[in-house]
């Protein structure tokens, strides 16, 4: 029986973390500080961040220099 109060109590630990933050492309183009250190991380070790987090932060440092513009270069 103290073998499931210790599961428990270790799940209710693990539960309680908090959530690391989601860089998605409206974070990063609102903090710029975040962006720097996000780019400076996809620069020197693209693969333990991955492909989204470093597109995301592509994709925020041309809406932060372009302005929020689509793509195919028609305004939205």
């Amino acid at each position: 029986m103290r073998q499931h109060y210790g599961l428990w109590l270790g799940l209710f630990l693990v539960g309680c973390q908090p959530s690391a933050p989601a860089d998605t492309v409206e974070s990063l183009t609102a903090d710029l500080e975040r962006l720097k250190v996000v780019q400076r991380q996809c620069r020197l070790d693209r693969a333990s961040l991955g492909d989204a987090v470093c597109d995301a932060a592509s994709e925020a440092y041309r809406r932060r220099f372009m302005g929020d513009r689509a793509g195919d270069g028609k305004q939205k």
